[in-house]
């Protein structure tokens, strides 16, 4: 099977240096710049990013780092065509910049672009032959515009030599140290510390995730939100009634309302079901795979050329995965119990909510943070009155969900962590919170364009 599908990727790869060579034969296309600036391209390719993310099963924090370092591959490409566009060197943490193109020789910058964004996001995935097999089918399509054979090389070079510099200084942000660390250790004699949770009691992940570099916030506890409430189940006490409105919330006359709500936004990359003694699991996007959704589903409804739906993508991917590492540093410092464990332990040993829990603590709320984050940061781009259908979860079977802005939608992800089963409020609101002060500190930090009117 391995034998049959690599040749079919060199067979791929064969038509596309085929195509090319028969195109050096034909008459150059002299709009080969403006076709090959089509956005499809760009999204097409990120929507293949999601697809091995998913594939591959990588957690929320991880997913977040895998957007952001080929979007600022493919950004700090494409702002060398555009005068109003400024680099992110010096404007994000530890990154010098990208080798410059050549003065006085001609680049498709979009190739260029697409080519440093997919050869950063293939080396930071596991699955290399899916991100292969839609490169063969890229450059087949690039080929047939018939541009100079001279530039389609130049090009694919030179977003090779930016893919080289962005790989160079993801390395030096933690990343692979800890992949080394220690597990989380569970702390057995405290009953307010987070517990793993069924059915599979998988250990905490990315407990060490507040090590790894931010992107623009300074560190990761810049923006610590206040304290969770203490754990107090006496009777009265403001952390049982928190449990309560958990353990209530679908006993409301709009509880289908609430269940459509939470699946909605369940983005769990990996939920296992267990049937007698068979066990499957089901995979999905990540919260961050979701927001890039949106991010799609905003540039065509705006029509946004190539360049606008580089900078949105890139000024998201910046939000998710420092939001990430905001909300994953107050994660393992208050290290909350989960509601699940909680009212299984001290109200209804029956009770299971509507999400699986995932393995790791409660507060804050990652799809608050995160999506808080990313909301204000595709405001930024597109404005407040911005209503969109979102489509991202046709394809895992669910209805379209329609929004007046970007906040609403993250206000609704926010909320549906409560109708799920698996935050307290506090978790939530704080997480909201967290997430703005995040996202509006990256967005008042970074300059991407001199002007911030439309093209």
């Amino acid at each position: 099977m391995s034998t049959f599908f690599n040749t079919g990727i060199r067979g791929w790869l064969m038509v596309g240096l085929l195509a090319i060579l028969i195109s050096a034969c034909q008459t150059v296309n002299e709009n080969f710049e403006e076709e090959a600036g089509d956005p499809d391209f760009l999204h097409e390719s990120m929507k293949q990013l999601t697809d091995v993310i998913v594939h591959d099963i990588f957690s929320p924090p991880v997913a977040s780092r895998i957007y952001a370092y080929p979007s600022i591959a493919a950004y700090e490409v494409m702002q060398q065509k555009f005068p109003e566009y400024k680099s992110l060197s010096g404007q994000l943490n530890g990154f010098t910049g990208v080798p410059q193109m050549e003065e006085g020789q001609v680049y498709c910058f979009p190739l260029a672009s697409l080519q440093a964004f997919l050869t950063v996001g293939k080396a930071l995935i596991f699955s290399e032959l899916m991100m292969e097999e839609h490169e063969a089918m890229l450059k087949e399509e690039f080929a047939a515009l018939n541009m100079p054979a001279d530039v389609y090389r130049r090009s694919m070079d030179y977003g090779n030599t930016v893919a080289k510099s962005i790989l160079a200084w993801a390395d030096q942000d933690k990343y692979k140290e800890t992949r080394t660390y220690p597990k989380y250790s569970i702390i057995e004699d405290d009953p307010a510390r987070w517990q793993p949770t069924p059915p599979d009691y998988m250990d905490g992940i990315e407990p060490h995730w507040r090590e790894i570099r931010p992107f623009v916030i300074d560190r990761a506890d810049q923006f610590s939100p206040v304290p969770p409430t203490p754990f107090d189940l006496t009777e009265g006490s403001l952390f049982r009634k928190e449990v309560m409105e958990v353990y209530q919330a679908l006993q409301t006359e709009d509880k289908d309302d609430r269940i459509a709500i939470a699946e909605f936004w369940d983005c769990n990359p990996y939920v296992s079901h267990h049937i007698g003694h068979v066990m499957f699991a089901t995979k999905k996007i990540t919260p961050g795979g979701h927001w890039m959704s949106i991010v799609q589903i905003a540039c065509e409804k705006a029509d946004a050329d190539f360049m606008k739906s580089v900078e949105a993508y890139t000024l998201t991917a910046l939000a998710l995965a420092d939001g990430f590492i905001s909300c994953w540093d107050e994660k393992y410092r208050s290290n909350l119990i989960r509601p699940e464990t909680v009212i299984n332990q001290y109200i209804d040993e029956h009770w299971m909510p509507v999400l699986q829990t995932p393995p790791f603590p409660e507060y804050t709320s990652g799809h608050s943070v995160i999506s808080r984050a990313a909301a204000t940061a595709l405001t930024t781009v597109f404005g407040d009155d911005f209503a969109f259908d979102d489509t991202s979860e046709q394809e895992y079977g669910l209805p379209v969900r329609s929004y007046t802005s970007f906040y609403h939608a993250s206000e609704e992800a926010a909320v549906s962590r409560l109708y799920g089963g698996i935050h307290y409020r506090p978790a939530i609101d704080n997480g909201v919170t967290q997430g703005q002060m995040v996202g509006d500190y990256i967005v008042k930090t970074l300059e991407l364009r001199s002007q911030v009117s439309e093209r």
